[in-house]
């Protein structure tokens, strides 16, 4: 895996981080594969990309850094991300994401958030 990937997938991720993403349905479309599945770190679980979809755009957004980013590559086209997500007046959050390329793409099938200890 070279840094390309590594750059690639960060930008992904950190694109899923900002208000303008989130609050955009069509963005999230091309970013978020059709089997996509969540385990927030609030508990929930969003078994679907349209339950994502539908429910960001109701969020109050608080922002996001990351910070120990990490790419594994699982197998030829499907990569799995780890990093810690620091949110203002949330917390932080252990977070993983598996990444899958399709036609040139890279599309998020998996997430889960994890509350992680006060550092």
């Amino acid at each position: 895996m070279g840094m390309d990937l590594h750059a690639h997938l960060l930008g992904l991720e950190q694109a899923l981080q900002q208000s303008t993403t989130r609050s955009d349905a069509t963005r999230l479309a091309q970013l978020l594969a059709e089997d996509f599945v969540e385990y927030g770190a609030s508990g929930n679980v969003w078994g679907s990309r349209a339950q994502v979809i539908d429910g960001l755009q109701d969020e109050v957004f608080a922002a996001r850094r990351i910070t120990e980013f990490a790419v594994k590559l699982l197998s030829k086209g499907v990569a799995l991300v780890t990093y810690r997500c620091h949110r203002s007046g949330v917390g932080t959050s252990l977070r993983s994401s598996i990444w899958r390329e399709e036609k040139g793409q890279w599309q998020m099938v998996f997430h889960q958030g994890t509350p992680a200890a006060p550092e």
